[in-house]
């Protein structure tokens, strides 16, 4: 996973949590109280929710098939330059992840297979680090609009 220049550390949250449809919401509600800064926008703002839901269900429904009893990592870093979300789950990985990424393709003949267009279209970097076996880690990262820049 590259770096990127986000500054200095400013704060960091890291959960634990079982693979449930709930614990989308409170990644949502962590992930904003993280974030929520006066220079964004409540558009800026969603838009980053709706990356970490997508990032979240992602391991819910395809890491671990829906089974709740698999664990997903949260951290959330704020940097003075920008937020580093990093989504991680043991589930069963994947096999193709530059397919994976592509829109409209899915594992699930009942997904529509839009969640990681969503990632890329609302973050400035998505990362995607996958083994057979092994588990899947999705790093997002969102920049802050320089001074006086509309985001």
């Amino acid at each position: 996973m590259s770096t990127d220049n986000l500054g200095k550390l400013e704060n960091r949250v890291q959960l634990k949590l079982l693979s449930v449809p709930e614990n989308i919401g409170l990644c949502r509600v962590v992930v904003a109280s993280v974030a929520a800064r006066k220079d964004l926008t409540l558009n800026e703002l969603e838009e980053i929710k709706v990356a970490v839901s997508e990032a979240v269900s992602n391991a819910i429904i395809h890491g671990y098939d829906n089974n709740p009893d698999g664990i997903i990592f949260l951290e959330v870093k704020r940097f003075e330059k920008g937020l580093e979300i990093l989504v991680e789950d043991k589930g069963k990985g994947i096999e193709d992840v530059e397919k994976a990424i592509e829109p409209a393709y899915s594992s699930n003949p009942e997904r529509i297979g839009l969640g990681f267009v969503f990632m890329k279209s609302f973050m400035d970097r998505v990362e995607v680090d996958s083994r057979v076996g092994e588990g899947t880690r999705v790093r997002l990262v969102k920049k802050w609009p320089a001074n006086g820049e509309e985001g």
